[in-house]
């Protein structure tokens, strides 16, 4: 029988056809990707006729067409429910994927031909998008390597490759670790815990094939825990195991990992020509410069970790008030400040959580891309790529606009966290394709027939992720290399960030925060308490997360360090950093960093966009709503229609007109005061 994968797909809206995907159809369809889009470029290059736009940056664009079809579907699959056919599978794959984008960016004929159009691109008559597409090209193929040569030209090849195995490693040791170790509570160790979290505990243990409660190292579950337990020792047990992640020894410890990512990205970016790796990663981001983030990160660092002793002292007082001695510990802090928070705002989050509905939070962000951008969302009875997956046609009037796939709930084959994927990105060169977009959570499974309660951070995830994939499904450009997402790394945070800001407005939860039992909506009294304590235990938030920023930074801005994790410790005493709070992040589970290059030198971008978004919310409230439809015509037109098709900051001068102060964002944080 045909491969599926190489197939045409029938489906109306042309999706993988999953029930037919087996995967021992991976390899074959891979090889044959790859074989095809070799060819494509080897065509390319033996052509005749000199070089044009179309017949060499218009073919290049199209040369990987089967390949992103294929891998599209695979490394979906692979994060969102991974297992051991799949892992084995992506460690054969990932030096075969660096090879072959070496060979591409490393090809001299191709090269030559890009050159050449960069040379003449004055006098092609290019529209603005060409120019771009030209410009972002010929960068990638320098950036790449194609201009070194003899030994230099080969070791940056090992060290690609090397890199890929890395982070393939890297990211499957941390899911063994995730996966592998839980906790049981007997019923007494359930004293204290509120019943939704006994309702996820119970199901996890199901799970495992436990016959009772657990807790894994799902966010969803242990910082609730973590938050309730009265169990000292068992927060303390919870949490050393949470923060142990890549750092237990044996086959899946990841600080050698670590190491050597590390040294050889500071020698891929000293053959290059930079000083160092954060050197050659920002010179293409919005920041420019590794001074500038510093910069920022300082300015916010020192307001934060004031705010953050001050509420440290507080919790002290509070646990010795509890006849404990000693000081206050990272896995007390959870527990006194919910206590505190409880005293301070009258806001206990078990009263909370039964008006944040997973399938009513899921109404809000749809409702609110419907009253922002008129998208409308219709449930497909449709098979997904594992039974939690929900399947939605977006449309707007009555016009096809994507597809997105929603996977909420936390397993054991699914990478911790929470991400938005394209398997299908939009385009229009060779004929319009519209997008498929996904938002993959770890959010507690309930007990069978129990409604799924989130937190409020949890509703604020599902807002963010989805703010990507609006960025995804409102792409309208011609080139996919430039589509969606495909922006600058600290810029591509702004439209997920700033969609977070629709959670928090009164009209927003006044109709969609219902109580899972009566329906009734949340009352007034307590949407006021909770919108009241936004911003409490800021100060730890911002410490947790700008320490590992920094961290991020200064691994990449000098000599790479033989041993990270006294580089980590180094850091963090010269920053002064809180006792009772650890980096959000520690380097043995850093994903972001160490499973590949995304957000290497580059973690800082979440708060280089926050100042951005901050701003841009006050663009909607300047114009009298937080609905106004010029400014999110606006913010489409400008901003999620155009990708990577300008600079960043030429894209937020169009919609804003001017660019923002880091004001905003200590305002927006609650931090000002605290200085």
């Amino acid at each position: 029988m045909a491969n599926p994968l190489l197939a045409d797909w029938t489906d109306p809206y042309e999706l993988p056809p999953f029930e037919a995907i087996q995967d021992d159809h991976f390899p074959e369809a891979m090889d044959a990707a790859l074989s095809e889009a070799r060819a494509a470029v080897d065509a390319i290059v033996a052509q005749e006729a000199p070089p044009t736009f179309e017949n060499t940056i218009e073919a290049l664009e199209m040369a990987d067409a089967t390949l992103s079809k294929v891998a599209g579907v695979f490394y979906n699959l692979v994060g969102a429910d991974a297992n051991e056919a799949r892992q084995s599978l992506q460690r054969d794959l990932s030096p075969k994927m660096a090879a072959y984008s070496s060979d591409i960016l490393m090809n001299e004929g191709l090269f030559a031909r890009v050159e050449a159009l960069w040379q003449e691109r004055e006098n092609l008559g290019l529209t603005e998008e060409q120019a771009r597409v030209l410009m972002l090209t010929r960068r990638g193929f320098t950036r790449a390597g194609a201009e070194l040569t003899g030994a230099d030209r080969h070791r940056y090849r090992e060290i690609m490759e090397r890199l890929a195995i890395l982070g393939t490693g890297f990211t499957q040791n941390l899911l063994a670790d995730e996966r592998e170790w839980f906790m049981e509570l007997s019923e007494s160790d359930l004293e204290g815990l509120p019943e939704f979290l006994i309702d996820s505990a119970r199901s996890a243990g199901e799970e495992k094939g436990v016959g009772g409660p657990v807790i894994t190292l799902s966010r969803s579950l242990i910082t609730p825990f973590l938050a309730a337990s009265p169990r000292r020792d068992l927060r303390k047990r919870a949490y050393e195991a949470y923060t142990a992640r890549g750092a237990n020894g044996g086959k899946t410890d990841n600080r050698a990992i670590a190491a050597e990512v590390l040294k050889l990205r500071e020698e891929r970016a000293r053959l290059l020509g930079y000083d160092n790796f954060a050197a050659y990663k920002l010179e293409t981001q919005m920041a420019g410069t590794a001074d500038r983030v510093r910069e920022l990160l300082n300015d916010v660092w020192r307001p934060a970790r004031n705010a953050a002793n001050n509420d440290a002292a507080i919790l002290e007082q509070m646990l010795h008030a509890d006849g404990v001695a000693g000081p206050l510990e990272p896995w007390d802090w959870h527990y006194y400040s919910e206590k505190r928070r409880q005293e301070e705002h009258d806001l206990d989050e078990a009263r909370v959580k039964p008006f944040l509905q997973l399938d009513r939070m899921i109404e809000a962000a749809f409702a609110t891309a419907n009253r922002l951008f008129g998208l409308k969302f219709e449930r497909l009875d449709t098979p997904g790529y594992h039974p939690d997956v929900r399947t939605y046609e977006v449309t707007r009037g009555g016009d096809h606009i994507a597809i997105f796939m929603g996977d909420y709930f936390a397993r054991g084959s699914k990478r911790s966290g929470a991400w938005c994927s394209a398997m299908r990105s939009q385009k229009k060169l060779g004929g319009e394709t519209r997008p498929i977009v996904v938002n993959v959570c770890n959010f507690a499974r309930p007990e069978a027939n129990n409604q799924t309660l989130l937190s409020f951070d949890d509703a604020r995830t599902l807002f963010h992720e989805f703010g990507h994939a609006l960025h995804q499904m409102l792409s309208d450009v011609t080139y996919e290399s430039i589509s969606g997402t495909s922006v600058a790394r600290d810029f591509v945070e702004l439209p997920s960030q700033l969609f977070e800001h629709w959670l928090e407005v009164p009209e927003v939860l006044a109709e969609y925060a219902t109580h899972a039992e009566t329906g009734e909506p949340m009352p007034r009294e307590l949407l006021d308490r909770l919108l009241g304590a936004a911003t409490y235990d800021m100060g730890f938030a911002t410490v947790e997360y700008v320490a590992s920023a920094l961290v991020d930074l200064e691994f990449h801005s000098g000599p790479a360090p033989v041993d990270p994790m006294q580089k980590q410790a180094e850091v963090l005493e010269d920053l002064g950093m809180p006792h009772a709070i650890r980096m959000r992040h520690a380097t043995p589970h850093f994903a972001h960093v160490f499973s590949g290059d995304g957000y290497s030198a580059g973690y800082y971008s979440y708060m280089w966009s926050e100042v951005m978004d901050a701003d841009a919310f006050e663009a909607f409230l300047e114009a009298g709503s937080a609905f106004d439809k010029v400014t999110a015509r606006a913010f489409e037109d400008n901003i999620l229609s155009r990708g990577g098709s300008a600079e960043a900051q030429d894209l937020y001068l169009a919609f804003r007109g001017k660019m923002p102060e880091i004001d905003a964002l200590l305002k927006g944080r609650g931090l000002v005061a605290a200085e």
